[in-house]
């Protein structure tokens, strides 16, 4: 450190050991965001959406204000599974979010597009760019919990997220596959490198019961949960069953409408 340090990290171009930026934005000024929650995956297809809203849903049951910032530019679901077409509208206050059949407040770059279908190809500082807008412009209001749908892996919009949002946890979904031990260790890591707090894990897919005899059938396998919760020390919350009810709701863009889930651990956790 300089003898002559006034503490004004942001306009010095010393390196030292006490050198502190702060590169967290500001939410809109009519917002007040109370916690925000990440819901991460390091592989794609793993229901990382599903359990986003799921948590929303749930926590929104029980009496909190809920809020969803689809950070997955360029594969958003959130607004097809809460059956939002409306777009988004802008005024001088700023962006105002869309509202779903049950008040949770929810932004998507699908409610900005022409049609729903249309791709997003941009680079990536343009998409992690447009998140952190989501957080600065959109108008959110008062809101309990904000769960944050994000991309898979670890690219520019998790290092967005991490740096720009005052992110409280992360919540890690995965799937019973071989392969997933490997990718949760990439994302446990990179959380830890970005000094954020690991909630839990919630393994989804984990098994279909037989109609018949309710039998649990492990279809992708034996469940890895208990083993990679205790390889990187994380509180294992839930194994959510392949139901084809969830599927055929959030198709019809009525995942509300489900009354089976079963996260009660993670609401527990986030209280």
């Amino acid at each position: 450190m300089s003898q002559n340090c006034d503490s004004n990290c942001g306009d010095c171009a010393q390196s030292c050991d006490n050198r502190t930026v702060d590169f967290k934005e500001k939410p809109n000024e009519l917002s007040k965001i109370k916690k925000v929650i990440g819901v991460v995956s390091g592989k794609g297809g793993v229901g990382k959406s599903l359990v986003t809203s799921m948590l929303a849903i749930q926590t929104n049951r029980n009496g909190y204000k809920s809020a969803i910032l689809d950070a997955d530019v360029t594969g958003p679901s959130i607004p097809r599974v809460f059956g939002i077409k409306d777009k988004a509208q802008a005024n001088n206050l700023g962006i105002m979010p869309a509202s779903s059949k049950t008040g949770i407040n929810i932004m998507s770059v699908n409610l900005l597009l022409e049609n729903e279908t249309d791709p997003v190809v941009w680079r990536g500082p343009i998409i992690a760019g447009t998140v952190k807008q989501f957080w600065t412009d959109v108008v959110w209001g008062d809101v309990d919990y904000m769960f944050i749908d994000m991309p898979p892996g670890t690219g520019d919009v998790a290092l967005t997220v991490f740096q720009s949002l005052p992110v409280d946890g992360i919540i890690i979904v995965t799937s019973p596959q071989e392969l997933v031990s490997m990718i949760v260790g990439k994302a446990v890591k990179m959380a830890n490198m970005m000094n954020i707090p690991i909630l839990g894990i919630v393994e989804n897919m984990s098994y279909i019961k037989c109609p018949d005899c309710d039998k649990k059938i492990e279809v992708f396998g034996p469940s890895k949960i208990e083993e990679i919760a205790k390889e990187y020390n994380l509180e294992e919350f839930a194994k959510i069953p392949i139901d084809p009810e969830i599927a055929r709701l959030c198709d019809e863009g009525q995942l509300e409408n489900y009354d089976n889930i079963k996260l009660d651990n993670i609401i527990k956790a986030l209280e």
